[in-house]
């Protein structure tokens, strides 16, 4: 338990509330620096719905207790429900919630925040995540890892 707490430290964000910081971020750039708008009405409105399927995934992972990397390394490996069809649904609907938004906002500035989101996730965290199910899960995850994609 000791080295999984110590490999824990090693995250360096909570992307939960990165997430919600680019939420904001976002709106920021499209009024203070509003390059090119490239989406418009009636399209904006596809950006709302993606922006509401976005925060399924961790509506759901909130309500069942799903594992969340970022504040403790789950006690089960989950394969079911969303995880079926991506490892990490979690971050994936909060690109889907940040690419509406973008939609929904429409100016070319927008479009740089979920790349970015994209971007720090990998780099940050679902590789060290992958490493830490690696170790506590062994084959059975491997097998998951070979059946299921990161993203979609």
């Amino acid at each position: 338990r000791g080295i999984e707490e110590m490999e824990m430290k090693k995250l360096m964000f909570d992307f939960a509330n990165l997430f919600l910081v680019l939420i904001i971020l976002n709106i920021i750039l499209h009024y203070f620096i509003p390059i090119k708008q490239i989406i418009f009405f009636p399209y904006k409105y596809i950006g709302i719905l993606l922006f509401i399927l976005g925060w399924i995934p961790n509506i759901w992972l909130g309500i069942t207790k799903g594992p969340s990397l970022a504040h403790q390394i789950p006690k089960k490996l989950i394969t079911i429900g969303l995880f079926r069809f991506s490892r990490n649904p979690n971050y994936l609907g909060m690109v889907v919630a940040l690419l509406g938004e973008a939609i929904f906002l429409g100016s070319l500035i927008t479009f740089i925040i979920p790349i970015l989101f994209v971007i720090l996730i990998n780099k940050f965290n679902t590789n060290f995540e992958e490493e830490i199910l690696e170790k506590k899960f062994g084959k059975r995850y491997l097998n998951y890892k070979k059946r299921v994609r990161r993203w979609i």
